[in-house]
């Protein structure tokens, strides 16, 4: 564990990205699926702060610190340092210096879990590098380079609820989207998205029941995802079985809903208010130490919970 910087610094929160609901629509020619969902943000995530630095430095700390590299190979390396690298180029094509970085990232999300961690964290150093460095770069061209990242990355740069589709860069807010009370679980077991759409039956699946202009009051916010459903769930239960019991103890503690995030593990279950969701959290946690167990409140439309 590295001390993060401190004097003149920067922070930014990574949020959990939570896929309410996600539905493989197609696949296009060069292998990229087509979806249609259901996005929120948690109130938990990772946390990175940005400072000054005599040379770039990328420290870590926090419970998943250990298990992600340090490095920015363009294939293996961590996605910060993907991400700091990508935006620096860009920026220097402007003529813009961007000056050696102190990068300190707190993992408190476990890798590979269908919660968008990395995806969050290289979204939120392109926000804290542009605090920073104030590189002379617009919204698209930032946009650009989220989706040059990954296909969640322009989605975790908004962090607000939204409908994303295509690979996930047509983003449209979710005007009128609640908090919501949930619970999220997921049994430390690593699942690479390629292997969950390797084991998926059908790729062309309808799309979300929802206009090109999304909004709508709570409720109908809440009968869309009730309505709704994540295509990889079954997939993703077949290449890691202990999904089904992670959904059953949700459900079991109580939740209204139970269903995968993304691509999985992580499970979230939906609770009535935050006191039963921590409740909830609480025994389950007890129950399964060897899990990862968080309660947490969503944002709702029109939050913002960047820094």
């Amino acid at each position: 564990m590295t001390a993060a910087p401190l004097g003149g610094s920067y922070t930014e929160h990574a949020a959990a990205k939570i896929n309410l609901a996600l539905h493989v629509t197609g696949q296009r020619g060069d292998g990229y699926h087509l979806l249609d969902s259901l996005v929120t943000f948690a109130d938990i995530g990772d946390r990175l702060t940005f400072a000054p630095s005599a040379q770039d430095r990328f420290t870590l700390s926090g419970r998943f610190a250990g298990e992600l590299p340090y490095h920015d190979d363009p294939e293996t390396g961590n996605l910060v340092l993907k991400a700091r690298n990508r935006l620096r180029a860009e920026a220097e094509k402007t003529g813009k210096a961007c000056a050696p970085v102190h990068i300190h990232l707190e993992k408190n999300l476990p890798p590979a879990s269908g919660i968008g961690g990395g995806s969050a964290d290289a979204a939120a150093t392109l926000r804290g590098l542009v605090r920073l460095w104030q590189p002379n770069l617009d919204a698209e061209r930032l946009q650009t380079i989220a989706l040059s990242l990954g296909a969640d990355v322009p989605m975790c740069l908004a962090a607000r609820p939204l409908i994303a589709r295509g690979i996930g860069e047509i983003i449209r807010p979710a005007a009128g989207f609640p908090s919501l009370c949930l619970v999220l679980a997921n049994p430390l077991h690593p699942i690479a998205t390629p292997s969950v759409f390797a084991a998926l039956d059908n790729r062309h699946n309808p799309p979300l029941a929802i206009g090109d202009s999304p909004e709508g009051m709570p409720e109908d916010w809440i009968s869309l995802m009730r309505h709704s459903r994540n295509d990889l769930q079954l997939p993703a239960s077949r290449v890691a079985p202990v999904i089904h019991g992670v959904l059953d103890a949700l459900s079991s503690a109580g939740a209204s809903l139970a269903r995968m995030s993304g691509s999985g593990a992580t499970c979230f279950g939906l609770f009535a208010d935050i006191d039963s969701a921590k409740d909830a959290a609480e025994r389950l946690s007890h129950a399964r130490p060897d899990w990862f167990v968080a309660e947490t409140a969503t944002l709702a439309d029109g939050d913002n919970d960047h820094a």
